[in-house]
């Protein structure tokens, strides 16, 4: 996952993407970047870590211009991490374009045979965003007439991309000298929402991953882009929307309900917060039928997406709820670290017990899920610790067996500790008295009675189905031989943390094919 914006404005953007990627930053922990547009010269400064860590005072001074895009990176599968694969990425032919994709492609290598062979353009980076750039631009080429573009043009490249690329994208890019484009793949994997603030000088626009983006920046909502649809905003403010997919279909990733999003987010007509405290009324039904409430003393989560789900299940069941867990804020979240070692190392740095919560009790820990299981046994280690006589282990989502190939970092099934186990055999592994899973029908319910148009819901994590058709066993086996073959650079490596990219082009409208 990574998070995405892009802004429209009356007054310059840098503050205003700057406050968004901030809002973002659970999205995205790698890496960051803005590029702005000041009449046809783009502006894009972009770095390594943070947002607060890579912009300073003078890289916002640099980034000018009422129109620009943000984007916050979150290292995907067998992706190690290098500076040159920092979003936005930049393309001058035929058209200045630069570009922030949320998603994973799964054709990528192909997409990319093809820009060398048949497009003439050549791929930089190991990135699948760079490779979705050049194909956007290759058909922006092919639609456009002659040297000039319009939004008839932009929407027939957009479905140009939606005919070649597989996978899942939510993009945000500016065309130098024309506006922001905004577009969703026909499935609608990863979330995308629009919205509006009126001002004096005219309207505003603000696209971004979530709306908890739109509410702090204090635009007005509009609605969720459509799976396939693309939004375009002229350089006049004029809004045009167009659905650039033939067959589109709405398949929202759940994971994002269950761990990616904030909870005080609304994805596709969800609320990311009501759906958690759903998660936790199901997972109290399971868990009453395996574990009488009476042998249960006291509910803790883990935080912090657990959270609600742990308050409702504690509700239905009548068991008291407490924190027994604080949480150090100024450790990365473990779930998006690359090795186990560090993994194992950074838990107790960022939990500690509250021993009088589990001295002498019979602890429910409810968690959002399980992947690795690493940082659930050393949970459970602690909580013996600190005293509890039972742990019980409960997980809002059912177990995770299979590779996501979407843009989480869920890699192989070797690292998942649920494939060739049973719940009783996690069990062991983690070292709790009992593991209760969450049925994959009641998460699907928990999202779909808050939004009954969602019927379909990307969920391969948990199902092996995916969704978009072209993932089968062979390709698994291919992208697991390629992480095992290819560890490469984690991105806990030394480096130059304090490398950064500014870079001004000057770029006239039309520029010519290549």
């Amino acid at each position: 996952m990574c998070g995405i914006l892009g802004v429209v404005a009356t007054t310059p953007v840098n503050q205003l993407l700057y406050d968004g990627l901030m809002v973002l930053q659970h999205r995205g922990q790698d890496a960051a970047g803005i590029a702005t547009v000041e009449g046809n010269t783009f502006h894009l400064h972009k770095g390594p870590g943070l947002v607060r860590d890579v912009f300073r005072t003078r890289n916002m001074r640099a980034l000018p211009g009422n129109m620009g895009i943000g984007h916050v990176r979150y290292p995907t599968a067998g992706s190690a991490f290098a500076f040159a694969e920092a979003q936005p990425f930049y393309v001058n032919s035929p058209f200045g374009i630069v570009l922030g994709h949320n998603g994973k492609l799964t054709n990528a290598d192909q997409l990319k045979q093809e820009m060398f062979r048949l497009d003439r353009r050549h791929i930089n980076t190991n990135s699948d965003s760079e490779v979705l750039l050049n194909v956007f631009a290759h058909e922006l080429q092919a639609a456009a007439h002659g040297y000039e573009l319009d939004v008839q043009s932009i929407f027939q490249a957009v479905a140009g991309v939606h005919r070649r690329c597989r996978g899942a994208y939510a993009v945000v890019a500016l065309i130098a000298g024309y506006g922001l484009l905004a577009f969703r793949d026909p499935f609608g994997i990863r979330p995308l929402i629009y919205g509006a603030n009126e001002t004096e000088e005219g309207t505003e626009y603000l696209v971004a991953s979530e709306s908890v983006a739109l509410d702090t920046l204090g635009f007005q909502v509009i609605r969720d882009v459509e799976p396939g649809e693309a939004i375009f905003i002229d350089l006049d403010h004029n809004l045009h929307t167009c659905q650039c997919a033939q067959s589109p279909t709405y398949s929202p990733c759940i994971f994002e309900y269950v761990y990616l999003a904030r909870p005080d987010s609304v994805i596709d007509g969800v609320s990311v917060y009501e759906s958690r405290l759903r998660m936790g009324e199901f997972l109290a039904e399971k868990v009453r039928s395996v574990i009488p409430p009476q042998n249960i003393d006291v509910v803790i989560p883990i935080p912090d997406s657990s959270r609600p789900a742990a308050m409702q299940l504690a509700q239905e069941l009548g068991v008291p709820y407490r924190e027994g867990f604080v949480k150090n804020r100024y450790v990365g979240r473990t779930f998006i670290m690359p090795g186990q070692a560090m993994r194992r190392k950074s838990v107790r740095q960022k939990l500690n017990t509250c021993a009088q919560e589990f001295k002498g009790k019979r602890v429910l820990l409810v968690d959002d899920s399980i992947v690795r299981g690493t940082t659930s046994r050393e949970i459970v280690e602690m909580a013996r610790a600190a005293g509890a006589v039972k742990v019980y282990f409960t997980s809002a989502a059912p177990p995770v067996r299979f590779p996501n190939v979407y843009g989480i970092d869920m890699p192989t099934r070797d690292e998942l500790i649920a494939t060739g186990r049973t719940a009783d055999g996690i069990a062991r592994e983690i070292g709790a008295d009992a593991l209760i899973y969450q049925n994959l029908d009641a998460l699907k319910r928990s999202v779909q009675s808050l939004n009954p148009q969602l019927t379909v819901f990307e969920a391969s994590c948990f199902d092996g189905c995916y969704i978009t058709g072209d993932v089968d066993e062979y390709y698994l086996q291919a992208i697991e031989k390629q992480r095992n073959g290819k560890p490469g650079k984690s991105n806990d490596d030394d480096g130059d943390d304090q490398t950064s990219q500014q870079l001004v082009l000057d770029l006239p409208v039309h520029l010519g094919q290549e």
